[in-house]
């Protein structure tokens, strides 16, 4: 099919979409791992953290529902996550993903300095500030894991257009950077846009859940 680089891979994924046949007790360890490490950050008040982590599994879940949304309009999902998993969540995300980017943000956050204006390096006259260039180098390193991935059985890029490139622009920059200065966001602002985000992402699947549309 024109465009299409494997849609084999979305049937695939959609044969075993929210299946219990292939589920692991290992993700049950995992789930107790991600509430150890934001308890013991909530337990610390490092609350930048747990902004940090929180404002990127929220972006992550919308494009999640968005991937989702594509496959329902266009008969194929941007990427698909046909195997490998014991338990796809949505077409693209295994819960095992899921709950690896449930915690990508307060990782990131241990490498950010203490003042948001510290420069990183120059080129010329443009400075560029650490946080933005930490962001951006854990978006390249994810991109660079997800080629990786596509090598696997588990991971799949769909359409032909769809690649290392598109997914560090339009998928890892906004998980990263977001991530990475809602570490220094006033506690308001941080509350402010982790709910709103959640509420778009729940208010989307309650909505397209119950048209079985993801």
């Amino acid at each position: 099919m024109l465009f299409l680089h494997n849609p084999q891979a979305t049937q695939d994924a959609l044969n075993i979409l929210r299946s219990g046949d292939f589920f692991d007790l290992s993700v049950i360890f995992m789930l107790v791992v991600v509430l150890y490490i934001y308890f013991n950050e909530i337990n610390k008040k490092n609350w930048g953290a747990v902004a940090a982590g929180l404002s990127l599994y929220t972006i992550h879940w919308f494009v999640e529902i968005i991937n989702s949304l594509v496959q329902t309009f266009s008969g194929h999902a941007l990427w698909t996550v046909p195997a490998g998993t014991s338990y796809l969540i949505l077409i693209g995300l295994g819960i095992e993903l899921n709950l690896m980017f449930a915690i990508a943000g307060i990782v990131q956050s241990k490498l950010l300095p203490e003042d948001p204006k510290e420069i990183m390096f120059s080129i010329g006259r443009i400075a560029i500030p650490k946080p933005l260039a930490i962001a951006i180098g854990n978006a390249l390193l994810a991109s660079i894991i997800e080629i990786f991935l596509t090598f696997t059985r588990s991971f799949v890029w769909v359409w032909e257009w769809w690649n290392a490139i598109t997914v560090f622009i339009f998928v890892y920059i906004p998980f990263f950077v977001v991530s990475a200065y809602s570490f220094y966001w006033e506690p308001k602002k941080q509350k402010s846009f982790i709910i709103t985000m959640a509420i778009i992402d729940l208010a989307l699947v309650i909505i397209f859940g119950s048209l079985n549309m993801i």
